[in-house]
């Protein structure tokens, strides 16, 4: 092992996914099944005052934003929770950021140049490039990530992009992609439940351009997706199935998958307990 692969971010095998925080009863448990991680989307507030409360709790699960939109949360800010959370819970934060969607934000000009000169900020307030990643999909923006953090945070993407993305950045870059999930060998009614949240990234042209650079036709691609484009982005199946789904992620060469389970937030942790041991994680969960 290289001193570059030894600088990755160790956040287990498998984290799990939210769109916002989570209680800190619920990281309690999940960190008993054996997740290494939890992240954070929905562009969370630059404040992170919703990471000391999880981590106070808990005492070796990780906190990942994914991530931090660069575009409403302000650098210096950021950069302040992030040392303060640094300070109080060494080595337990990872802070993922991204330029979000040029559809929804007003104020979206030029998101390359925009990014760069956030992590600029960054560095200026010595926020480490080992503790930051990036949301990443093409090669322009997975290039930066290579130079720039500890690597790359991809979302909604396949196996099959993993292993692209873990070509073009090298071996000693951390790759961690999200992947949604439904607990249902009712094909009809998962691909359902997964398009509730897909459809939305159908209209944002970051996500279709990767998508056809993956090989999904135009077809696939209207909304509301096709059946091609849903079952490989949102895995569903026995517990076994789901598993052999995401394990091809880090057969393609990621170091970590971030599991977003869809559906009702109350059954989070009951399908992550279902999947956990086909997942093989140590749990020790009652």
């Amino acid at each position: 092992m290289t001193d570059a692969v030894s600088l990755k971010p160790d956040l287990g095998r498998y984290g799990v996914w939210t769109g916002g925080p989570i209680t800190p009863e619920q990281a309690v448990e999940i960190e008993k099944l054996g997740y290494g991680a939890v992240w954070v989307g929905a562009s969370p507030p630059a404040d992170l005052a919703f990471v000391e409360p999880i981590l106070e709790q808990t005492s070796t699960l990780q906190i990942a934003t994914g991530i931090i939109n660069i575009w409403s949360a302000d650098a210096d800010t950021v950069a302040e929770s992030y040392h303060r959370i640094e300070n109080a819970y060494p080595g337990r934060f990872l802070l993922g950021v991204g330029v979000g969607h040029p559809e929804h934000t007003q104020e979206y000009v030029k998101p390359y140049d925009a990014l760069v000169s956030y992590l600029d900020a960054l560095d200026a307030k010595k926020v480490p490039t080992s503790r930051r990643v990036i949301a990443a999909l093409g090669p322009k923006v997975l290039k930066l990530a290579k130079d720039r953090s500890a690597g790359a945070h991809p979302y909604l993407t396949t196996p099959e992009h993993t292993a692209q993305a873990r070509e073009l950045i090298g071996n000693s870059v951390f790759l961690a992609p999200e992947h949604k999930v439904v607990l249902s060998t009712d094909a009809d009614a998962a691909r359902e439940l997964g398009r509730k949240t897909v459809e939305f990234y159908l209209g944002l042209s970051n996500y279709v351009n990767n998508w056809r650079r993956l090989g999904f036709t135009a077809d696939d691609v209207e909304t509301p997706g096709s059946d091609k484009l849903i079952d490989a982005v949102v895995a569903h199946g026995t517990p076994e199935a789901v598993a052999e789904r995401l394990n091809a992620h880090l057969e393609a060469g990621a170091d970590h998958v971030a599991i977003q389970v869809l559906g009702s937030r109350d059954e989070l942790v009951s399908t992550l307990a279902e999947l956990a041991g086909s997942l093989g994680l140590n749990s020790s969960a009652d």
